[in-house]
């Protein structure tokens, strides 16, 4: 049984995407830093396919525990980094930005994800397996207030690529999945009705298609790759 490694998996795209995988038969190593919703996600998901380990990805502790539990379930052929840090919601301009605010959001969407990433190399290359780092249209859009996500995001991007080019073997990825009806996105626009955004699974399926036909390493949209699949 093939075994994944979802970050921030209690809600939203983490979710959406463990159980599209549980449904195909994968296994998945959960987490989220609120244990009751996670809990209760991975009692959604089929017995026996689903870790739940909850805590927070800039610990190493943390880390080291979800990676034991997904080699616990089987061999680990796929990582996505997908938990994220928005920053302070309203999102202050760059020229105001709390220095221990920005520290935190580039702690959880930089350094957990290539700190998660080195402790699954080893079972990726033995795998040919699969990295999957969320990104964002902030990155390479210079939305105002979006500076310390956007930045961050950015600097995730560059991380992905580079991985990827010292490691050919695998498939490495960087992917904007678009708006989202999340909790997140809710924070970026506070008190605005964000009900015309798409749900999470609607974005799924760019994550199916990049596992089914291992796309070439890249940044890649997921509005992009989602026409394609229901062609």
């Amino acid at each position: 049984m093939n075994v994944a490694i979802i970050t921030g998996a209690s809600q939203g795209l983490g979710l959406a995407t463990a159980r599209a995988l549980t449904s195909r038969g994968w296994a998945v190593a959960i987490d989220a830093r609120r244990e009751g919703p996670l809990r209760q996600a991975a009692a959604e998901l089929p017995a026996g396919q689903v870790a739940a380990v909850p805590g927070d990805v800039t610990d190493p502790g943390h880390r080291a525990a979800l990676v034991a539990a997904a080699r616990a379930l089987g061999p680990v052929t796929l990582l996505i980094n997908n938990a994220s840090a928005l920053g302070p919601s309203p999102q202050p301009a760059l020229a105001d930005y709390p220095e221990a605010e920005l520290a935190r959001v580039y702690a959880v969407n930089v350094l957990a994800p290539l700190a998660l990433t080195q402790l699954v190399t080893g079972d990726l290359l033995a795998a040919g397996g699969t990295v999957i780092n969320v990104s964002s249209d902030a990155a390479v859009e210079p939305y105002p207030g979006w500076g310390g996500y956007g930045s961050s995001k950015a600097a995730l991007d560059q991380l992905t690529v580079i991985f990827a080019a010292e490691h050919p073997e695998l498939a490495v990825y960087a992917l904007d999945p678009g708006d989202m009806r999340t909790e997140l996105h809710q924070l970026a626009f506070p008190g605005e009705d964000i009900s015309d955004r798409p749900e999470p699974a609607a974005s799924v399926p760019a994550i199916e298609r990049l596992l089914d036909e291992r796309l070439p390493s890249g940044r890649y949209r997921a509005s992009r790759l989602i026409p394609a699949v229901a062609s």
